[in-house]
């Protein structure tokens, strides 16, 4: 399928002198339509738009289009998107750095650290996931997240994020101990937002949750999940602060990995804050790279997810921004409300409360039944098999009155956006091959 997406073979025309780094940040399950609905629900929550958007319109930086197909399959999942990215080849979707073939590629910050250059994986996801495992890993199967975590070692200097669960040998499925080794070789173990901020070291794994770190909306709505989880931004800053001091070149991916988990559950308001917290990462790394001229900087996403989009309401489209704002008095994710509920005595109508008191809006009784029905039984009155289950109900009940509609709860084909600024940001202009980037950023780091 490469073929024809363009060639891949080395141009060299293109200059590789003055970059010392290279950030490379990823809305992960971002579609094209999520980039507006963001712009308008910053406007509305920060009174200003965002970073990206005004990234797109800087005469500086070049716009392009990735694309995002995998060795087996029009629309990609993660772990085949990245490893495009690390490892340079269309694999087949679940896979990791696994070519079709079953040969291994070798992911490139395993490359880059065997030349002496500083790398590091930011992520909202567990740091085992498939995002930040394609630049550092290798598996068959994308699962294997405890066969994951030992890979970094030596490998991966900067590593923040959730996962603690695949290092701890209490919750491993072999009861290997990941904490020590890592410790007994100069990582400085974090596990909470002050142990970040107030760390010095060159080397560190931060595992700031079990599992994923939790959603931005439910963050925001809790003073003890603030005063423990570090946000997006300052994960970035922290391992970029500790790079730029540096003498050495260095790769560092940053994801905001729960665009993607929202899109999936057709959750609005958690999705926009989950946008606007990779935005407020972007805008930091921005501005640390500003007066810079050896950093280049690359936005991107592995793949849409929903295709969520704000749709007309009311005549003449006129209740269409009202209906928009509504998403701002959400106060919790979908994940965490269903969580909620199952802890609580089993009925409709405590479901139907929760969902007024947290998102806002009340249901109608048959969306209550419905919505009940769908998560008890898996039964639901829905001609779309993509929307036939409890998220694709709650989206479509919530759309009807904040005016985001979903295509289905899957990846999506789509190319999706692409920006650059900084030393060789022409490179990523035009339609860019995904498995592309990755010869990119061997040639300007080596």
């Amino acid at each position: 399928m490469a073929s024809l997406f363009g060639s891949c073979e080395k141009n060299p025309q293109r200059s590789t002198r003055n970059v010392k780094g290279i950030v490379f940040m990823v809305a992960d399950g971002m579609s094209h339509g999520v980039l507006t609905m963001a712009e308008n629900f910053s406007r509305i929550v920060h009174g200003k738009g965002t970073r990206w958007w005004e990234l797109i319109n800087d005469p500086k930086s070049t716009r392009g289009l990735m694309e995002t197909s995998s060795a087996n399959s029009y629309v990609t999942d993660s772990a085949a998107a990245s490893s495009a990215w690390g490892g340079g080849m269309k694999i087949n979707n679940n896979s990791v750095n696994v070519r079709p073939d079953g040969t291994e590629s070798i992911p490139i910050h395993r490359h880059l650290k065997k030349l002496g250059h500083r790398t590091g994986l930011v992520t909202t996801t567990t740091i085992t996931h498939a995002t930040p495992a394609g630049f550092a890993a290798v598996t068959h199967n994308r699962q294997d997240e405890h066969l994951i975590a030992p890979q970094y070692l030596g490998v991966v200097d900067i590593l923040l994020g959730g996962g603690m669960k695949f290092f701890d040998p209490k919750q491993r499925p072999d009861s290997r101990d990941w904490l020590s080794p890592y410790q007994k070789s100069g990582y400085d173990i974090l596990l909470d937002r002050d142990s970040l901020l107030n760390s010095k070291s060159q080397q560190v794994l931060g595992l700031f949750n079990d599992s994923h770190l939790p959603y931005e909306v439910d963050r925001i709505n809790s003073a003890g999940l603030q005063s423990k989880t570090p946000t997006l931004a300052e994960m970035s800053e922290f391992a970029l602060r500790h790079f730029l001091k540096a003498d050495e070149k260095f790769l560092l991916q940053i994801e905001g990995g729960k665009i993607d988990h929202a899109a999936h559950l057709n959750d609005a308001a958690g999705l926009m804050w989950e946008q606007l917290a990779f935005d407020s990462a972007l805008e930091k790394v921005l501005e640390m790279t500003a007066n810079r001229d050896d950093i280049l900087v690359v936005v991107t996403s592995d793949h849409g997810n929903a295709n969520p989009g704000i749709n007309g309401t009311g005549k003449n489209y006129t209740k269409t921004n009202e209906a928009f704002k509504s998403l701002t008095h959400m106060t919790a994710s979908y994940e965490s409300i269903i969580n909620q509920w199952k802890k609580a005595p089993d009925n409709e109508q405590n479901l139907a409360s929760l969902i007024e008191e947290k998102l806002g809006f009340k249901m109608s009784a048959e969306e209550s039944t419905a919505l009940h029905s769908s998560i008890t039984t898996g039964k639901a009155i829905e001609w779309s098999d993509q929307l036939d289950n409890p998220n694709g109900l709650l989206g479509q009940f919530a759309g009807n009155h904040t005016g985001v509609g979903w295509t289905g709860v899957s990846h999506t084909s789509d190319p999706t956006m692409i920006s650059a600024i900084g030393p060789q940001a022409q490179r990523f202009s035009g339609i860019v091959p995904n498995q592309r980037v990755h010869q990119d950023f061997i040639e300007l780091l080596t």
